[in-house]
């Protein structure tokens, strides 16, 4: 039996996503709802949440943290998916959120405003499923109305200090033929992604020695997706430019400190890498 935890914030699409999979056979489903304690009334969405994981007879956790109205986007999303995580390892189970096919273009607009590189457009591709991101938030809403359900609006999305909400304004006039070309690039993004790792897998190996000669002898952009995977990510676009030079300059018995708690350590062949934190 699949097993789920349904991160539900209380909006029509995480309240459309939990409608559908209560209907499906054999599926194990945990709700899941943060209050990331931005709004002075936040707290009437986790009572509203409650009271839908008690219609459906799901079990129900819940968190609130004060992060307050100033809080950035990104610090909020991370704290939402390290407690929609925590509760998953909790519970064995994978994570599952209400993404949608807006929610991709309007990702990769926001990546492409700040000069991504094609990973940009490879977006929302990891162990969490989405099941919904063929469907529209226009299909959402209809299948919301076909089935009388309720739904929390948030007051924030339509706050224009949110980027995300600046580009929803722009993505939301794109003509549809645009809208089906941009998915079928970041379904082909994917792919790519995916086809790149099998060749960094091939390329670098297991470890835990890398060759320094084999990065002196390729070119720059192989040299950071092959880094990119020894390092599992952690490293930016210019820490990877900076610890490649290192790795082809630093004297054998040095260390070079990359960032992002990543360490290399070198002899005159190979290097090591050593996650500080």
């Amino acid at each position: 039996m699949d097993k789920y935890v349904v991160a539900v914030s209380g909006g029509v699409d995480s309240v459309v996503l939990l409608d559908i999979l209560s209907k499906q056979p054999d599926v194990n489903l945990i709700v899941a709802h943060f209050d990331h304690g931005v709004r002075y009334d936040s707290g009437i969405d986790a009572i509203f949440v409650a009271g839908l994981a008690k219609k459906y007879g799901l079990p129900f956790e819940t968190k609130r943290e004060e992060l307050g109205p100033d809080v950035s986007e990104d610090k909020a999303r991370a704290r939402r998916y390290k407690f929609l995580r925590e509760v998953a390892e909790k519970h064995k189970a994978q994570l599952i959120t209400a993404h949608h096919a807006d929610d991709v273009i309007e990702t990769i607009a926001i990546n492409l405003s700040r000069g991504t590189g094609w990973r940009g457009l490879a977006v929302l591709d990891s162990d969490v499923v989405r099941l919904m991101t063929g469907l529209t938030k226009s299909d959402i809403i209809d299948y919301a109305v076909s089935n009388k359900l309720d739904w929390h609006e948030d007051s924030t999305n339509f706050e224009n200090k949110y980027l995300r909400n600046r580009i929803r304004h722009q993505t939301n006039r794109l003509e549809e033929d645009k809208k089906r070309q941009l998915l079928g690039l970041w379904s082909e993004q994917k792919s790519l992604k995916r086809l790149i790792k099998q060749e960094t897998d091939r390329l670098v190996g297991d470890g835990p020695d890398y060759s320094r000669y084999f990065f002196i002898h390729i070119n720059q952009s192989t040299a950071m997706e092959c880094l990119r995977h020894i390092v599992g990510s952690r490293l930016t676009r210019p820490q990877l430019i900076k610890a490649i030079h290192a790795i082809k300059t630093t004297l054998a018995g040095k260390t070079y400190d990359a960032g992002g708690g990543v360490r290399l350590n070198f002899t005159s062949r190979n290097f090591t890498v050593e996650l500080i934190k």
